[in-house]
């Protein structure tokens, strides 16, 4: 571990820690910083009037500043007194994770910066969407509590086998959109691959929906009334683009309710509509009303057909408490219910989220299959019988059983014991020399192992992931691709010498460095640069040099001419300048 950890990231499991890269601060450039601060400074100035009041209270309340991209270090000095902590990692990791990491109260923060050239916008994750974005409005203690349940009830979502590839896709085309160089016809191939996946997706699984909820939100959420909204939307506070273009009648404002679970979105567009939550504790409220449609909550059949179709580690849980996580295979169903369930290769059992002793992964290696529900002809479950019901009926220690439930499900052999709850039900029953049947298939046969056979009326509740994190090796991600780091050619090496100097000068570090030579460098050797003319500009005008300022401003309007795309980013930066000094003379 090469993080700097403190008491929330003590907390981590191991396979989130897998996640977790350090973040190398002496590798943003001069650059990098003068790209931060121009973001920065634009948003804020911008964003103090249509964002909601938490952002600007929250980038005080986290350490954020607007002249240096901020340190994880320091960051996590002050997130711990709000109870929060942030990791770097490298661009986008699966959902699940994701949404794990919130439920811990931990906030992954992308540790690339977008290169200049992307200045408004990227795809790509980075540490002015996560740091400036989503940062800032956790020091709201009622959005805080949505973000850690969204990722507690996000991380349990089941997906399927076409969600991991549109995540595949989508950071592969985010990687080589910010990378420079790459031939456009290789990012119209990866967007043509992503159109093709979400028109080919069929019916959308949990991990989609909730997905959906969390852009809508999170990502590109706007508070407040539809006539009169307020950005809180990470992806919409850190673009100075979108931030602008969401609050023009060419976005549509809909009130916020479930329904946004069912609008899907594409990361490649500005989007063409936005939801509006009367207050963040209403956000709270959707998201336990879309819960309550998850199998996580309502298990039963579809539950568990869900778990079979995602082909991941899942678990379900029965009536009794009794926890199953594994690969499930297959499903037995009689009359629209489970009554006999399969799963295949390493196998946990569990109760209340911890692996009952002896049950774990080595005992259940090949898999694990039990009926469930009801005895045939008896309408007392097993699981509510007495123990003198339960003797009534022979299901006790050292008796030669035939157990028949509902669904056709046979199982024979002698009782060996019990294991009971901590309510004092029987949630496992093991035998020896068992048989276990469908109608006439043989399920299962054994004289030497011995047959658990679980203990539940229902299955009450089917989630992604195993019961007990401990009771698997989830250390297992690989990363398909990673981001590019492009090396800087020796011109480029220059343009950053002439940032870093500009930035030093700024700062006081070195007050000797001649601003008029730096600006003839820049006008002859690259004159498409605007950033660091603005920078110049800025300085200029603080130092009272009229002239230099007004030579600066010529030469940025033939760099418009030359660059026309560059053109309002450097309108905006100079009149950013021209505000601050005009509103310092009014005081």
């Amino acid at each position: 571990m090469k993080y700097i950890s403190n008491p929330v990231l003590d907390k981590l499991p191991a396979h989130l820690q897998q996640y977790i890269k350090p973040q190398d601060y002496n590798e943003y450039s001069a650059i990098d910083q003068a790209v931060w601060r121009y973001v920065m400074r634009k948003n804020v100035d911008y964003l103090s009037k249509v964002a909601h009041a938490s952002y600007l209270e929250g980038l005080k309340k986290t350490g954020i500043s607007i002249d240096h991209i901020p340190n994880m270090y320091g960051m996590n000095r002050i997130l711990k007194e709000i109870g929060w902590a942030a990791v770097a990692v490298d661009g986008f990791i699966p959902p699940s994770a994701f949404m794990e990491f919130q439920a811990y109260n931990v906030l992954v923060i992308a540790s690339d910066i977008r290169q200049l050239d992307h200045i408004e916008y990227t795809p790509a994750p980075d540490i002015i969407h996560e740091g400036a974005g989503h940062a800032p409005i956790i020091a709201n203690p009622e959005y805080a509590e949505y973000l850690r349940r969204f990722g507690e009830i996000g991380c349990k979502a089941i997906s399927n086998a076409k969600d991991y590839e549109l995540y595949e896709a989508v950071r592969h085309l985010s990687i080589i959109k910010e990378a420079p160089g790459t031939p456009q016809e290789e990012i119209d191939k990866a967007e043509k691959h992503i159109e093709d996946l979400q028109n080919n997706m069929g019916e959308p699984s949990e991990i989609a929906l909730i997905r959906n909820l969390h852009w809508w939100t999170v990502e590109y959420g706007l508070i407040g009334t539809p006539e009169n909204p307020k950005i809180y939307g990470a992806g919409l506070l850190s673009s100075i683009g979108e931030s602008a273009w969401c609050m023009t009648d060419k976005v549509k404002k809909i009130p916020y309710s479930i329904d946004a679970a069912y609008t899907s979105f594409d990361i490649t567009q500005p989007q063409p509509q936005l939801f509006v939550t009367p207050d963040f504790a209403y956000l709270s409220q959707v998201l336990e009303e879309f819960a309550n449609t998850m199998a996580l909550r309502r298990g039963g059949l579809k539950g568990i057909q869900k778990l079979i179709e995602s082909k991941e580690l899942g678990t379900i849980e029965l009536s009794t408490g009794l926890q199953i996580s594994g690969n499930f295979d297959r499903v037995i169903e009689h009359e629209g219910k489970p009554a006999f369930f399969q799963t295949l290769g390493p196998t946990a059992l569990s109760f209340r989220e911890k692996e009952l002793v002896g049950h774990s992964t080595k005992q259940h290696a090949t898999g694990f299959g039990s009926p469930i529900g009801k005895l045939k002809g008896i309408n007392l479950a097993i699981e509510d019988m007495s123990p003198l019901d339960l003797k009534a009926y022979n299901i006790f220690e050292g008796q030669q059983v035939s157990l028949e439930f509902e669904g056709h499900i046979k199982v024979a052999g002698e009782i060996i014991t019990g294991t009971r709850n901590l309510q004092g039900e029987i949630i496992l029953v093991t035998f020896k020399n068992c048989r276990v049947s469908h109608k006439d298939k043989v399920l299962f046969e054994s004289n030497d192992e011995l047959y658990n056979m679980a203990v539940g009326r229902e299955i009450v509740s089917a989630f992604n992931g195993p019961a007990d994190l401990n009771s698997f090796d989830l250390v297992t991600h690989k990363i398909s691709s990673s981001t590019i780091k492009v090396k800087a050619d020796s011109a480029q090496s220059k343009l950053g010498q002439y940032y870093e100097q500009i930035r030093h000068f700024r700062e006081g570090k070195n007050t000797t460095i001649s601003r008029h030579k730096v600006f003839e460098a820049i006008r002859d050797d690259y004159p498409n640069d605007w950033l660091l003319p603005v920078e110049l500009y800025e300085l200029a005008k603080e130092n009272g040099d009229n002239d230099f300022a007004q030579e600066i401003a010529a030469h940025l309007e033939t760099v418009k001419l030359n660059n026309p795309k560059a053109g309002h980013l450097i309108d905006d930066g100079l009149n950013l300048v021209n505000h601050k000094f005009e509103t310092e003379k009014l005081k």
